[in-house]
């Protein structure tokens, strides 16, 4: 999902030209003209574009701005911002979709969300001429695309949670691998005057992964394979059980009930937790943010891979249904597919790659020593529950999860609660 911080929605124009790849020339034939990308696309498919994604906390866009702009003059595309909430991120691509608007041409969709907008027909298929080559996508990622066997969008980043956690506390003690041994080290965290753990818990979208992640890591599961809920079982119960007891006794502050992914952050940057589950993105505003412990003493900052099974994140390119430049849309999903693409995310804002080669650049694993935690953090991830109607899967989670963290539900009510929801949700 996408990282998240408190802003009003905004808009970012920027002037970007041409059509081709910067990994594989430096100009590109004219569409339509022999050894264009694809000759069959009609040459009044290429023109501007829109390419709409959330928040960019990192930067970055100016950056891919300026190389795309350098190379391919001849046409522009504009990067919108949405809100940085996924919620509200969904519910603008919604609207602009119902509306059959051509306005948004190459969206960012969660990787939840395929399933939900190609079945209501708002992605263009990848398949005949818009046909991508996805060989050197990492088999999890890809999965995440598709939809009834169909490719729908092209993987751009993946993404899975880490533990970041203080070295200079934890000293020589072993480094959690579960929950349960994460929360048997919160004296330490006590005796800083500290909280001991916190990941998302708020009433949006990052409760959904938290959520599924304790259930996951406890050995169960949320739907099956039919996106029936799995949630009467001994081991749904010991997840749910884990997060709400930790509010109990306290290892998990009181005031991470409202933490999205920024404000958690930001805790921790300033001393207030020893332990954080968060995206890679965090790692590069941690080492460098001017209010991290981490900044002045890099080596008293700590990262391993999730303390269970991870929810399984990222983002994906999608076409627009309703684009009139089609054409322009698969060329801008190629480019950022490209190695030095990817790579640059790397390098920009601590992104995870889509490309199984990145993970293998060794001098990159050396300046960007999250990415061997990230990757075994990404071999144990699991996605989140796939459904067509995951907006209201997601929901139902949200709600009665928040209402057992905050002591309104028991445990079992709340999982009974929910799966009720699930299934009324997705009509069986």
């Amino acid at each position: 999902m996408r990282k998240s911080i408190r802003v009003t929605a905004a808009t970012l124009t920027l002037a970007l030209g041409g059509l081709g790849l910067v990994a594989c020339s430096s100009s590109s034939p004219a569409p339509g003209s022999p050894g264009a990308a694809d000759a069959t696309i009609p040459a009044d498919q290429y023109g501007p574009i829109t390419v709409v994604q959330g928040k960019d906390n990192n930067g970055v866009l100016p950056k891919y701005a300026a190389l795309w702009n350098k190379d391919h003059p001849d046409q522009k595309v504009t990067f919108k911002e949405q809100s940085d909430q996924a919620d509200q991120q969904l519910q603008d691509l919604l609207q602009n979709f119902q509306q059959k608007l051509p306005d948004y041409d190459v969206v960012s969709t969660d990787v939840v969300w395929t399933q939900q907008l190609a079945s209501q027909g708002y992605l263009q298929p990848l398949t005949g001429p818009y046909k991508l080559d996805e060989s050197g996508v990492l088999p999890s990622v890809l999965a995440t695309s598709m939809y009834r066997d169909v490719q729908y969008a092209a993987p751009s980043s993946t993404d899975a949670q880490i533990l970041y956690y203080r070295k200079d506390w934890l000293g020589d003690k072993p480094v959690p691998t579960t929950y349960d041994e994460m929360f048997s080290l919160c004296d330490i965290a006590k005796s800083k005057g500290a909280g001991c753990y916190a990941g998302q818990f708020a009433k949006y979208e990052g409760l959904t992964v938290n959520f599924s992640e304790a259930v996951n890591s406890a050995g169960g599961s949320v739907v099956n394979d039919k996106g029936q809920p799995t949630l009467d079982t001994p081991e749904a119960k010991k997840g749910l059980e884990t997060l709400v007891n930790g509010f109990k006794d306290g290892d998990i502050p009181r005031q991470a009930i409202s933490y999205q992914e920024e404000p958690g952050r930001q805790a921790f940057e300033s001393g207030k937790l020893m332990f954080y589950t968060n995206w890679p993105y965090q790692y590069s505003l941690t080492t460098t943010g001017d209010q991290s412990f981490a900044k002045d003493d890099p080596s008293a900052l700590g990262i391993a891979p999730f303390p269970g099974k991870s929810s399984l994140g990222g983002h994906n390119w999608a076409i627009s249904m309703f684009s009139k430049h089609k054409g322009t849309a698969l060329e801008f999903l190629k480019w950022y597919q490209t190695a030095e693409i990817q790579k640059m995310g790397v390098e920009e804002a601590s992104s995870a790659p889509v490309l199984a080669s990145v993970y293998d650049d060794a001098e990159l694993a050396k300046q960007f020593p999250y990415l061997p935690t990230l990757k075994k953090s990404l071999d144990n991830a699991v996605p989140r529950p796939a459904s067509p109607f995951y907006q209201a899967v997601s929901t139902a989670i949200q709600n009665n999860a928040y209402a057992a963290l905050q002591g309104n539900k028991s445990v079992d009510q709340a999982l009974s609660d929910m799966s009720t929801a699930i299934k009324q949700a997705s009509g069986s």
